[in-house]
């Protein structure tokens, strides 16, 4: 969890998921809470709101996201937050309808103004915080990022092109509105697949967005034709995700990943289901199980697992307990289930699975 203190002296909590690229936001004025675009896993939330001392009174998605299984739903159930999601959004749970032009009251000092940014998707908001009248930050999830936008692409080829150039006019709706020490701080953009490109930068404002970022420096048409042209390929599961946040996910599974002998490993390997090797390369190639797949933990786990295994198909991980654990919960982000696990650290664990 990286803190990001801001500027009126509110507070900005970022909770960061490397694996995937993206960031939540937790933001409060010591005494009350909203948090913007939650993971499913959120505990994390929770635990930093006790950590703080605030209460969560509201929720906010920016928009169906594509690259994980939202925790909002969930984390509104837990807390009694109101769950707040675009009006136009086909969703069929329990929910607070909020339009673009819309301003939520958060605590005495908070105020959350929704703007219409549609580029990412159709019915992409931000939400502009102000501490009183003058607003000093703005939420941009897939919209404006840093040095970048999100892509435009994910909703299918008959709508990039709509989609690019509502991505173009949508920044400049931003930059037009929000002053230039306006901070921004967007979902997605630090590796996500989500982000048209790519940007080393952890931190930055309107102002800087409008001096550095090419959808505030360029012309519409060659703003679009660069961007169309970088665009590459994404992770097969990402077609699970938005159907998957429209229908209302459950509360996550955080609980223990229950522990294989090496007799069920084996069967599992026989029978053809999928068990993952989670070691580094090296320490894979050294001496591994007949029959299992390593994605090791100096590449990207959650890319490769949302790229190679059908989506929803039980997994079982090999590794030491904790690296089974996290990477249990970010299968859990993306909708994977993992089955179980085996400690590779125990004495003889590996060599009882190959000769099991």
């Amino acid at each position: 969890m990286a803190p990001c203190p801001a500027s009126s002296g509110l507070t900005v909590r970022t909770l960061e998921t490397p694996s995937l690229g993206d960031r939540s936001y937790v933001v409060h004025d010591g005494q009350v809470a909203f948090v913007v675009d939650p993971q499913r896993d959120i505990d994390r939330v929770l635990a930093v709101l006790r950590t703080e001392g605030v209460r969560l009174t509201h929720v906010f998605e920016t928009h169906i996201h594509n690259d994980y299984v939202t925790g909002g739903l969930a984390l509104a159930h837990a807390t009694g937050a109101t769950y707040l999601v675009n009006s136009q959004d086909d969703v069929s749970f329990d929910h607070t309808p909020l339009s673009a032009g819309e301003v939520v009251e958060v605590g005495d000092r908070m105020r959350v103004r929704a703007i219409a940014t549609p580029g990412h998707t159709f019915t992409h908001l931000s939400y502009a915080l102000s501490d009183g009248e003058r607003p000093y930050a703005v939420f941009t999830g897939g919209s404006l990022l840093y040095g970048a936008t999100g892509r435009p692409d994910l909703l299918g080829k008959e709508h990039t092109d709509a989609l690019v150039r509502h991505q173009h006019a949508s920044a400049h709706t931003l930059a037009e509105e929000l002053p230039d020490d306006a901070e921004v701080y967007p979902t997605h953009g630090f590796g996500s697949f989500c982000s048209a490109t790519q940007s080393a930068a952890t931190a930055s404002t309107i102002g800087h967005e409008k001096r550095s970022n090419p959808v505030l420096t360029q012309d519409e048409e060659t703003y679009v034709r660069e961007l169309l042209d970088g665009l590459g390929a994404w992770p097969a599961y990402y077609v699970h995700m938005a159907p998957a946040n429209r229908a209302g996910p459950s509360a996550p599974d955080l609980s223990p990943v229950q522990e294989a002998d090496a007799v069920e490993l084996r069967r599992r390997i026989e029978a053809g289901e999928w068990v993952v090797d989670l070691r580094h390369r090296k320490a894979f190639a050294a001496g591994h199980a007949p029959g299992t797949l390593n994605l090791g933990l100096d590449g990207s786990f959650s890319t490769y697992l949302g790229w190679l295994i059908e989506w929803g198909t039980p997994v079982t991980l090999l590794g030491d307990g904790v690296l089974v654990e996290d990477h249990a919960r970010v299968a859990d982000t993306l909708g994977y289930e993992i089955v179980c696990g085996l400690t590779t650290s125990r004495p003889r664990a590996l060599r009882e699975v190959r000769s099991a």
